[in-house]
This record gives structure tokens, C-alpha cells and sequence, in this order.
């Protein structure tokens, strides 16, 4: 299995992303550092100025920093940042993270 690593920060896995496939992300990023207790994934579908299919899911804490999981759903570019409970933002500089989603071919 593949997996990208993002600023020593973010590991992503599998890559490439497929649709239909289960995507692993951990995150060890500024809210991590800061010491938030609870972190989200708020991420969508789309391009970088118009996401869809919103969503954020709970982060699980674990010894390397915070984990989810969830199925690629779409086929069009994946886009994610992080945010906590007290609604502090780890967008990448407002750049946020994106992957272009792989047609499985």
C-alpha cells in the first residue's frame, strides 16, 4: 500500500485516491501541537473555490496525533482541513490539502 506524507504533518493512505476505496488520514498539525483534545476532518468534493458533499468526522487521538477513516464517495478532487472543538482551523494557509481523485485505470 501508498501513502503520501504531507509536511511530516499529514500521512495519507492510499494513494493514489480511488473512488469507492477506504482513505486513511492522520493528522499531527498546529491543532495537534496546541493540544486540542478533539479534532475534525472537514473536508469535500470538488474543485478548491466550490467543494460539495461537505462533511467533518471526528479525528480518534491516537499516539502519532489524530485518525480517520472514510470511503472516497466522489470522483471529482478531494479537498480536507482540520479544525477542533473550539472551532481553530488548520487550513494550510487558507490552501487547504487536495488530491485529485484517480479513475482506478
Amino acid at each position: 500500500m501508498t501513502w503520501a506524507e504531507l509536511e511530516g504533518r499529514i500521512v495519507v493512505e492510499p494513494v493514489p485516491v480511488t473512488p469507492g476505496e477506504e482513505l486513511r488520514i492522520r493528522y499531527n498539525g498546529l491543532l495537534a501541537e496546541s493540544g486540542a483534545e478533539s479534532v475534525y476532518l472537514h473536508y469535500g468534493y470538488g474543485t478548491a473555490k466550490s467543494w460539495h458533499d461537505i462533511s467533518s468526522i471526528p479525528m480518534q487521538k491516537m499516539h502519532e496525533g489524530f485518525e480517520t477513516r472514510f470511503r472516497v464517495e466522489n470522483h471529482e478532487g478531494l479537498h480536507f482541513c482540520f479544525k477542533d472543538c473550539a472551532e481553530n482551523w488548520d487550513n494550510n494557509h487558507g490552501r487547504n490539502w487536495t488530491y485529485t481523485i484517480h479513475n482506478g485505470r
